[in-house]
């Protein structure tokens, strides 16, 4: 007999619990819009899970925290891949805490398709410290991508990824909104600029690629006397990018994008008012 329902009331840990104890054979099928996920059970005990490109145990924890969506149980489907070789109580009490973890990361990250943006705030000064993992992450946020598609992008399971961005949006690093609509207007005031924002480049005839080098070691030489050998690391590694990608004829939406990416970096490392006022230094360069 199938077995259906919604998961925002009933969650996952639990029903997979009900089903385990009767000793059934057989498939869950979740979804949550174009998410689909898949739990094998054999004989009541979990042997297999999916969901995109994760397996095994990964799948089993990243469907727990599903705090929507529908699922469905299927009697007498049963598979001969074996993903998963932990007992049914130390799998279900791991996805039991992730469960609870996320009710609390849901308070400030509450759906992982908004999108994680930069906010400017006036009067923060000093130096921000953060672990690789974080700046793994800051460095994936565009104003585009959302928490989901960040995750992917730092190839972390969407647990991981919204753990550190908690930290971050409590500490006001960023913020969460609403993804754009296809054709929707700029970012709101405060976000991170867009790159043609940033390098107020002059409409007009397109630079030559020797202009265009020449402009973008004028950022670099710039932001080295703007900001010392503090910021040399993040500076040269966009410098690098952009000469690459002038290299591959991207144009100058490459010099903007170094520019727009060297200002977010340093509104981090140095706060807002340096950073505004680099940006008035790096708009002047022609």
């Amino acid at each position: 007999m199938t077995f259906q329902g919604s998961l925002s009331e009933l969650h996952l840990p639990d029903i997979v619990q009900l089903m385990s104890v009767s000793g059934k054979t057989g498939v869950f099928h979740l979804e949550d819009g174009t998410m689909k996920g898949e739990i094998f059970l054999k004989d009541g005990q979990i042997v297999h899970a999916k969901l995109e490109d994760a397996q095994g145990e990964d799948a089993v924890y990243a469907l727990a925290i599903w705090n929507k969506g529908d699922f469905r149980f299927d009697p007498g489907v049963a598979t001969e891949v074996r993903t998963i070789t932990k007992s049914n109580t130390n799998l279900l009490m791991e996805a039991a805490r992730r469960l609870d973890e996320w009710r609390v990361l849901s308070k400030k990250i509450p759906s992982v398709d908004l999108v994680p943006e930069f906010v400017i705030l006036d009067g923060r000064e000093g130096q921000i410290n953060l672990n690789t993992g974080e700046w793994l992450i800051l460095s994936k946020i565009d104003g585009r991508r959302s928490v989901k598609q960040i995750a992917v992008a730092s190839n972390l399971s969407v647990f991981d990824a919204a753990k550190m961005l908690y930290g971050l949006v409590a500490t006001g690093l960023i913020r969460l909104k609403e993804a754009a609509a296809p054709g929707a207007a700029a970012p709101a005031a405060g976000a991170a600029r867009p790159p043609a924002a940033a390098s107020g480049a002059p409409a007009g005839p397109p630079a030559t690629a020797a202009e265009l080098s020449t402009r973008l070691d004028r950022v670099r030489e710039t932001c080295g006397r703007f900001l010392g050998s503090a910021a040399e690391s993040a500076v040269s590694k966009h410098y690098l990018k952009a000469k690459a990608d002038l290299e591959k004829g991207v144009g100058a939406a490459a010099i903007d994008e170094a520019i727009t990416q060297i200002v977010k970096a340093t509104s981090i490392l140095k706060g807002p008012q340096t950073s505004e006022a680099l940006l008035l230094q790096l708009r002047s360069i022609k």
